[in-house]
């Protein structure tokens, strides 16, 4: 009897859809100059899963508080970083791209300086695909890679 309820639980998973498979690419974290209080983590997050999923919330023993934020035009040439309490949809077969001038993972009240070369350890909590543990290395001399990549692209 054992048998046929572990053969049935079988092929029953194999008749699910694949649900989100997420990675994370090209990660890297940077405070705006030595000794900031803050600092920001960008990356691409690619889902290969055949559903959509959602980036919920961030948390870091990094910072005091750790937010996912995007920027905001106010008019007038003026951008405002605003805290994203919906997430980030990660499109089922793509990716979503966390870049500067767009949207990142804030880190307010680091309580350690970022320094060249260090790590920073991320979880990134998705709807779907539940926690993900990224350790993210800290690369103060990068530069925006310009036209490489859109705020959002799938």
């Amino acid at each position: 009897m054992k048998s046929l309820i572990l053969a049935g639980a079988a092929s029953l998973a194999l008749a699910m859809p694949a649900l989100a498979d997420i990675t994370v690419q090209e990660a890297y974290a940077r405070s705006a100059m030595p000794g900031a209080k803050t600092g920001a983590a960008f990356m691409v997050i690619a889902n290969s899963g055949d559903e959509d999923d959602r980036l919920v919330s961030v948390a870091s023993d990094a910072a005091a508080k750790v937010e996912l934020h995007t920027h905001k035009d106010e008019g007038n040439g003026v951008m405002k970083m605003v805290h994203v309490e919906e997430g980030f949809v990660i499109p089922a077969q793509g990716e979503h791209v966390l870049q500067r001038g767009g949207d990142h993972v804030m880190f307010m009240g680091l309580t350690a300086p970022f320094e060249q070369g260090s790590t920073v350890a991320v979880t990134l909590s998705f709807e779907k695909a539940g926690d993900v543990e990224v350790e993210i290395p800290v690369d103060l001399e990068r530069q925006p890679e310009h036209g490489s990549h859109g705020a959002m692209s799938n």
